[in-house]
């Protein structure tokens, strides 16, 4: 039951990946002719989504 609250820090994890700009501020290299700004934003909905649900799973039960 201590542990419950770790889990939500993995959701730091795509904050941290698109609001710091110098990250992905380029627009090299491209992955078939997109911007790597634009593909990078883009993988990070696929990890944000990954993470919530690994979060929410982890601690559905937690408060019962």
């Amino acid at each position: 039951m201590r542990r419950v609250w770790r889990w939500p820090l993995l959701l730091i994890v795509p904050f941290v990946g698109t609001l710091w700009v110098p990250f992905y501020n380029s627009l090299e290299p491209r992955i078939g002719g997109i911007p790597y700004f634009y593909w990078y934003q883009f993988l990070w909905v696929g990890i944000s989504a990954t993470l919530t649900a690994i979060v929410y799973f982890a601690t559905r039960g937690a408060d019962r």
